[in-house]
């Protein structure tokens, strides 16, 4: 099977899922999943994980998320984006880059953000898309989001450029409109990249169609362990793989030493990778997501 992962930088107009799914036929993969979502306007890293590769999304989805972005001011649109229908007008003040400063220092660090009607979120087993698409408009609850950094990037006639690390469940489509709104006019996006995602951001993004056309030879794919580097490493012995692969709990020495309930990751004598385990508070480690492709 096509266990591995390969880190895509997203076309513009291809959903999410369009791509994953080109993508798993290509490489023939039974399953397959994304890490993170990206809107179909936007474009950028997307890792993509094939068969066995899928238990590690777990892990990573998780982390933060670093995207590059244009905010149009003086036209709202209905989905946040240019994509969507223009709904509302305003007058564009005059700016600096002292008066942008003063607005982003005001969105960084802990807050609460209510999600858009466009998106995948639901209500009553609906997606919130299928009712703003059918003028249906819900309340949401606000959830709490964390921006670690927003920076200015450059000034244009009529828009912004802007840089933003932000954690796991950030709508920027919504902190663009936002940030319009605090700069006293209206906005939406017109281009959204996103730059990299934790922890992929040291691992090559390849094109759409150089994958593609690589996936008959298993080109870019990257093993499942990855985006796993940072968790400590455990090798077992051929009688540990054979009880880990039994469920049981082994007593491994995994390095750097883990604290009690983290990942490690385990390995086969040959140096295969056989999945997570989880440090136990007496030192041993017990498995819980393993790669059954690997060798026993």
């Amino acid at each position: 099977m096509p266990t591995g992962i390969i880190v895509i930088n997203k076309p513009r107009g291809l959903t999410s899922n369009g791509t994953l799914q080109r993508v798993r036929k290509a490489f023939g993969a039974k399953s397959a999943g994304h890490v993170g979502t990206l809107d179909p306007m936007a474009t950028g890293m997307l890792p993509l994980c094939l068969d066995e590769a899928t238990k590690v999304i777990a892990e990573v989805e998780s982390g933060g998320k670093c995207y590059e972005f244009t905010v149009e001011l003086g036209t709202r649109t209905d989905t946040g984006d240019a994509d969507g229908e223009v709904v509302e007008r305003a007058a564009v003040p005059a700016l600096d880059a002292a008066r942008i400063e003063g607005v982003l220092a005001a969105f960084r660090g802990t807050q609460k953000q209510v999600p858009p009607m466009y998106s995948a979120l639901k209500r009553d087993g609906r997606p919130l898309y299928a009712l703003a698409r059918q003028g249906i408009e819900v309340e949401r609850e606000a959830r709490t989001i964390e921006i670690r950094r927003l920076a200015l990037v450059a000034i244009r006639e009529s828009a912004i450029d802007l840089v933003c690390e932000c954690a796991k469940g950030t709508y920027i489509r919504v902190l663009g409109e936002d940030i319009a709104r605090a700069l006293g006019t209206v906005g939406h996006l017109t281009r959204l990249h996103r730059a990299w995602v934790e922890p992929f951001q040291d691992l090559p993004m390849c094109s759409l169609e150089t994958a593609l056309e690589g996936a008959g030879q298993g080109h870019n794919l990257l093993p499942a362990d990855a985006p796993l580097q940072g968790l400590a490493r455990a090798s077992l012995t051929a009688e540990q793989l054979a009880a880990v692969r039994h469920g049981q709990a082994v007593q491994a020495e995994a390095h750097p030493r883990p604290p009690q309930g983290r990942r490690v990751r385990i390995y086969a004598p040959d140096g295969v990778f056989v999945g997570l385990a989880e440090a136990r508070p007496d030192g041993w480690l017990q498995p819980r997501r393993l790669i059954h492709a690997a060798a026993m």
